[in-house]
């Protein structure tokens, strides 16, 4: 019996996981990847004109990592026309979507589609942060005249990601401050030995940073807060919409800061797409 799977939008890493789905034997049925050169000679790939088309022959369609970057459509930046998270829902009903950052629990549940969040998937967050955190330091790279080594670099946030930066950080030989406000991770931090820095503390130490990496999915650097850094610092904004900056108040202080979103997509790909197929097929078997 022939092996389906439905596969809409996505960036590069979609595009590199289906070549290793059809490796593995699959028949891959894609809608909004028309403009993906990659896939036009590949064995096993139906680009379908329709998402209908796309999601009939199997009980399983794979999302993109965010499933909407807008909240409007389905990210699907290889794709020719929109598509509307509602049309998208409304043509997985009945089917099972394995997405990332899917945030549309309620409309998926009235069409009574059953979903898996990879990034609720502990396997797949955790390898995940390793691209982030390279990607991350890439751009700190690229972004600032000084090296990394012996800057100093405030982490906001020490969940997944902020762990992972910050022992990368620590190995290039950067001087780590990392922001909390949860006391049980301010004593991790001290036990890393990294400088720790609690949230209502924070205001006194920002006019020493030369790189700030926020992963706080809340805005923390509001317009205040922004006045207290150097002008010349490097913020990079790694949390989802609406992001931890409040980025008009920077763009008026003529601040530097990157909104660095969905970094694996960007940076290692590849790895990103091993990674997102050894979670599906955890979550195949489970199913």
């Amino acid at each position: 019996m022939e092996k389906s799977i439905g596969v809409v939008g996505g960036d590069l890493r979609i595009i590199k996981l289906i070549e290793m789905l059809t490796s593995d034997g699959y028949k891959v049925y894609t809608y909004g990847l028309e403009n993906s050169e990659e896939l036009l000679n590949i064995d096993g790939v139906e680009m379908c004109p329709t998402i209908d088309e796309a999601v009939k022959y199997s009980k399983v369609v794979i999302g993109p990592i965010p499933l909407s970057s807008d909240r409007k459509n389905i990210s699907a930046p290889f794709g020719r026309n929109k598509l509307s998270i509602e049309d998208f829902v409304k043509a997985l009903k009945g089917k099972y979507l394995i997405a990332g950052n899917i945030g549309i629990k309620e409309e998926l549940d009235n069409n009574k589609v059953q979903y898996t969040d990879l990034l609720k998937r502990e396997e797949f967050t955790v390898l995940n942060t390793i691209a982030t955190a390279e990607g991350t330091i890439q751009i700190a790279m690229e972004e600032t005249q000084r090296t990394v080594h012996g800057t100093k670099v405030l982490v906001m946030g020490f969940g997944r990601i902020g762990k992972v930066l910050a022992k990368m950080l620590d190995g290039i030989g950067a001087d780590v401050y990392c922001e909390a406000r949860k006391n049980e991770d301010i004593a991790w931090i001290k036990a890393y030995g990294y400088n720790s820095i609690h949230l209502n503390n924070l205001d006194e130490h920002l006019e020493k940073f030369d790189i700030i990496i926020n992963t706080i999915p809340f805005q923390i650097l509001d317009s205040d807060r922004l006045d207290l850094l150097k002008k010349d610092v490097v913020i990079i904004d790694l949390a989802s919409n609406p992001g931890g900056v409040d980025r008009k108040a920077a763009r008026e202080k003529d601040l530097k800061v990157i909104w660095a979103l969905s970094l694996p997509g960007k940076v290692a790909p590849l790895t990103s797409a091993e990674f997102i197929k050894e979670t599906l097929y955890h979550v195949l078997k489970e199913l």
